[in-house]
């Protein structure tokens, strides 16, 4: 069994930051890919920043130059730090990874979901 679970979060003003936390556990050989991806009212959930095992950085267009994502292999962690946030960034953050289980089974996980609201 495998779960993922998200910290940080909550309300910030414009212009203010937030730090994101999630970790993984579980019977867990191998992290592939960790990332964030994001669900607004009314609209899809989209990727907001994804790491490679590599430590590749993908990031969305809406958010470059503003989150930074970082993970810890060695405790299987992954944080989103967000600055200048806007009020457009308010959504529902929900923590995402690859993981390849002991028993040699490849599925993607999700956590539980964490609120971001930022007021303008």
């Amino acid at each position: 069994q495998v779960q993922l679970v998200e910290s940080g979060g909550g309300l910030v003003q414009a212009g203010g930051s937030l730090r994101l936390s999630c970790a993984a556990s579980g019977s867990i050989l191998r992290i592939n890919a960790m990332g964030w991806y994001r669900q607004a009212p009314g609209k899809q959930r989209e990727l907001v920043a994804s790491l490679s095992n590599g430590m590749a950085a993908n990031y969305a267009d809406s958010v470059k130059g503003r989150f930074t994502i970082s993970r810890d292999n060695t405790k299987n962690t992954v944080t989103l730090q967000m600055n200048s946030l806007k009020p457009d960034d308010t959504a529902v953050y929900y923590c995402n990874a690859d993981i390849e289980t002991f028993r040699r089974i490849r599925n993607n996980y999700w956590g539980q979901g964490t609120q971001v609201t930022v007021s303008s």
